[in-house]
């Protein structure tokens, strides 16, 4: 069993808790907003302390953490797991989790209770769908019962198989369309907007106008807040980055060397030392002494 413990976790008494009017109160005021995923307990710790706003379990677990080759194939029981992990070591940002492909598409009563069960059963604050308009009536339906909902636009990875992994919005008619996506989820009662992969100018329009704020990843430096993925962050994904993506640490160079000092001590014979190691008090090391060598059994 390991004895390594995490840090203990800081309540902090400076830091209010960010809500949903927090992220209002932000745009208004013009301060940006910060966002990042985190997928389990000892990542969401470093990113709640850091003062991060808000945290989404994104799907993009499927990739970070599970191996994925898309988004598609994670379940509502992988994203309720992580999310439970997550929301352990969240105490200021505003939690976020998003609901899987699969699960808010059948119906909009087997939506519900998926959204009910992530604020219920993992403690989150609001969830995450993808779509515009043709997602509107749910989001409706979803703030009626309670639940605060963040849309999600423009490049949407559940989506894959249809449009692919490209910028999104490139004729005036598609630009339209966005910002028709972006009133309809704000008029259904979104709290926020994720913008991916859409062309600066595009996002710096939607952002003008919507009162809700928006969350750019590839979407230029006027949306009102960014997020990014943690381990593209850190450089823990093992592939080539987006261009969105800026790398502020090779935590994958780290852990390398890490390990391989580790076995190289090992295999020296240097780890453990002897401060590493527990001993026995002098009276029971003296009798364990004393006593006859342990003898193989005989086969």
């Amino acid at each position: 069993m390991s004895l390594i413990q995490l840090p203990a976790r800081e309540e902090s008494t400076s830091a209010p808790k960010v809500t949903a009017q927090t992220l209002l109160d932000r745009k208004q005021a013009r301060q940006p907003i910060t966002a990042l995923t985190a997928y389990d307990y000892p990542t969401a710790l470093i990113v709640d302390q850091a003062g991060i706003d808000v945290v989404l379990v994104g799907d993009s677990l499927g990739m970070a953490i599970l191996g994925y080759d898309s988004t598609l194939p994670v379940t509502m029981d992988e994203m309720l797991h992580h999310t439970r992990a997550v929301r352990r070591a969240v105490r200021r940002a505003l939690l976020v989790a998003d609901m899987p492909f699969g699960s808010y598409h059948a119906s909009t009563e087997e939506a519900i209770g998926n959204a009910t069960r992530f604020i219920k059963e993992a403690g989150a604050e609001a969830v995450k769908i993808e779509g515009g308009r043709n997602r509107a009536a749910l989001v409706s339906a979803l703030t009626q019962a309670e639940i605060a909902v963040v849309g999600h636009i423009g490049l949407t990875p559940q989506s894959v198989h249809r449009m692919g992994y490209r910028v999104q919005g490139k004729s005036a008619a598609a630009i339209d369309d966005l910002i028709a996506d972006a009133l309809a989820l704000e008029s259904a009662g979104a709290i926020a907007i994720v913008l991916e992969c859409v062309a600066r100018e595009v996002g710096g329009q939607i952002t003008t106008a919507l009162a809700i704020p928006t969350i750019g990843i590839g979407a230029g430096a006027e949306c009102d807040g960014q997020i990014l993925v943690f381990h593209d962050l850190v450089n823990l994904t093992g592939t080539r980055p987006a261009k969105f993506v800026r790398r502020y640490a090779d935590a994958s160079a780290l852990f390398a060397e890490a390990i391989e000092h580790y076995a190289s001590d090992v295999r020296g014979g240097s780890f453990p030392a002897d401060a590493e190691s527990y001993h026995l008090p002098r009276e029971a090391s003296e009798e364990l002494l004393a006593r006859e060598p342990i003898k193989r059994s005989q086969r």
